[in-house]
């Protein structure tokens, strides 16, 4: 999100005490949605194992989100308009609190998922009225140190995230498990309602755009035809329809965009401003926030599950690990970025998206030398250069894409680049993870032949004879490989029946060769796998870089207020 200055209807600017404690109100929401998105990824292993989910659904607790907070942020910035921030954000707040409790009580992975949409759907009924009800609560010139306060709590929220998020785990509330990471948003949620009734000032827009609900509807009909079978396509085997649903998307998406010009053309309000597309640096700035958001989100949800499934890290060593990246983030967007883009403008693009590319070379380098002894220590400087091009890259482009906006259309614009976003990076995540779990299941047989000697070995020194040794190996490795590809990781696969029958009596014994055999391969799995996502990671960072040459050579820096 971004600031934007309009005029409103309502009181004057709030000052004293009460403005201090609506702006710790708002900021608590605030944050409160940053953790939400960022946090749930670190829980994904431990979510798997309680509630069997599959790869399928791992995706939609993170792609999901982001794309119903991503379809429904306008029309949410737009009813605010129209009903009022406060009451906007206080519905919001209240149905952002429900859907986390939901959350915290789900008992099946379907009621987590549709939880988890409705936190998207009710953050972006909030999110939108946090800015706004800034620009009532402050006057103009005051504003941009109330914007630099909310990019502080942004980076802090991407920091803390993920290491709340393992303590939580780790520390098992009540035997809880991942649950607490939602339920912690109840009492925060019924604090920010409660202080929000009292303390925040109601206001409006004197002139607000109206609701575009057919615009909505087909957009989210348009990317769930998209999303969909992209998500659950390997999960159901591929069958016809699925291809069926996503060329379908594609009038659909066309439909959109003609009903969007002719709202246009008739001086209505239109879910997307068209005449904003006619601004060249808006169009490659949303392109290119968008695709650099894919991999961004792509690498964030993939770094998590390599750690804690693939090197078997605990939850807290996981979110640790990260720390880096959010230290080399926070630091490019407040240090760096201001000084580069002055000196070099566009090509702080370059620099950061080479620097993210080494980073991600430097990560898989270790994983490729040490296999499952990766330890922290040796990611560190990778992770820590994918932050600094990361940051370098988000502290150039949210300035540039908005630059050359009319400022009659500044609102409209911040709310298309932030949606754009959100959808750029659940787009990722559902990309990433289509290259990620086909090729972990594609990979799983190769990666366990090349640990099956000792599993052999240990077969036969239980006193098997040749021919059943083979045969025990070969029951485990399909074993392995059915555990592997299993779309509920809960269940027995029938693979795994086979394998006390064809190893004999001596099994007992060959328990713990076979487990370090299976970790190893899990942890080479998941490196080529891994390797595969970076490579997809790379194709879209090389579109950011080649599309970046084409942005203005000189570009005059002026932080944005607040992004998202």
């Amino acid at each position: 999100m971004a600031t934007t200055i309009e005029a409103t209807l309502g009181p004057a600017p709030l000052v004293g005490r009460r403005r201090t404690a609506a702006f710790a109100v708002v900021a608590l929401a605030f944050v409160m949605d940053l953790l939400d998105g960022t946090i749930v990824n670190i829980a994904i292993p431990s979510i798997r194992a309680d509630l069997g989910a599959s790869y399928a659904d791992v995706q939609w607790l993170s792609a999901g989100y982001a794309l119903a907070f991503a379809v429904l942020l306008i029309t949410g910035g737009r009813l605010g308009d129209i009903a009022g921030y406060k009451r906007l954000f206080l519905i919001g707040v209240a149905g952002f609190t429900v859907a986390s409790l939901l959350s915290g009580l789900a008992w099946a992975i379907p009621v987590l998922v549709v939880a988890r949409l409705l936190q998207g759907m009710t953050a972006a009924l909030m999110a939108p009225q946090v800015i706004s009800l800034m620009q009532v609560m402050y006057p103009p010139e005051e504003r941009a140190g109330v914007g630099g306060i909310f990019g502080a709590l942004g980076g802090l929220a991407a920091t803390l995230g993920p290491i709340l998020g393992g303590l939580l785990i780790q520390w098992n509330i009540a035997g809880l498990d991942w649950r607490p990471i939602f339920l912690i948003n109840v009492p925060v949620g019924i604090f920010a309602f409660v202080a929000g009734v009292r303390m925040l000032p109601n206001a409006r827009s004197p002139h607000p755009l109206r609701l575009d609900l057919v615009g909505t509807v087909l957009i989210v009909l348009a990317l769930g035809l998209l999303v969909f079978p992209l998500i659950q396509g390997r999960e159901l085997d591929w069958p016809a329809w699925v291809f069926v649903m996503m060329a379908t998307s594609v009038p659909v998406f066309a439909l959109f965009w003609w009903l969007q010009l002719q709202e246009s053309r008739r001086g209505g309000s239109p879910l997307v401003l068209p005449e904003l597309f006619r601004t060249r640096t808006f169009l490659l700035g949303l392109v290119i926030n968008s695709t650099f958001q894919m991999a961004l989100l792509g690498f964030l949800f993939t770094l998590t599950l390599l750690l804690q499934i693939g090197l078997g890290y605990s939850v807290l060593a996981a979110a640790v690990t990260g720390i880096p990246t959010a230290i080399g983030i926070s630091i490019s967007i407040a240090a760096l970025a201001p000084k580069l883009v002055p000196v070099i403008g566009r090509y702080t693009l370059t620099v950061g998206v080479v620097t993210m590319a080494v980073g991600i070379g430097l990560v898989l380098w270790p994983l490729r030398a040490f296999g499952l002894g990766t330890n922290g220590w040796v990611l560190a400087p990778g992770l820590l250069l994918v932050g600094l091009g990361m940051g370098l890259v988000m502290g150039l482009m949210f300035v540039v894409t908005l630059k050359d906006v009319d400022a009659t259309h500044a609102g409209s614009a911040s709310g298309t680049l932030s949606a754009a976003n959100q959808l750029g990076g659940a787009v990722g995540i559902t990309l990433v993870g289509l290259v990620l779990f086909g090729t972990l299941s594609a990979g799983a047989g190769p990666a366990f032949d090349q640990h099956s000697a000792p599993v052999r070995s240990a077969v036969v020194a239980a006193g098997a004879p040749e021919a059943r040794a083979d045969a025990a190996v070969q029951a485990v490795r399909s074993c392995y490989v059915a555990r592997v590809s299993a779309k509920d990781p809960s269940a027995q696969p029938a693979e795994c029946a086979a394998v006390q029958a064809a190893s004999g009596p001596g099994s007992g014994a060959i328990g713990s060769t076979v487990a370090t055999a299976s970790k190893r391969a899990t942890a080479d799995d998941f490196e080529q796998a891994y390797a595969w996502t970076m490579a997809l990671s790379g194709v879209l960072l090389a579109i950011c870089l080649v599309l970046g040459l084409l942005l203005p050579r000189r570009i005059e820096f002026a932080p944005a207020a607040v992004s998202a």
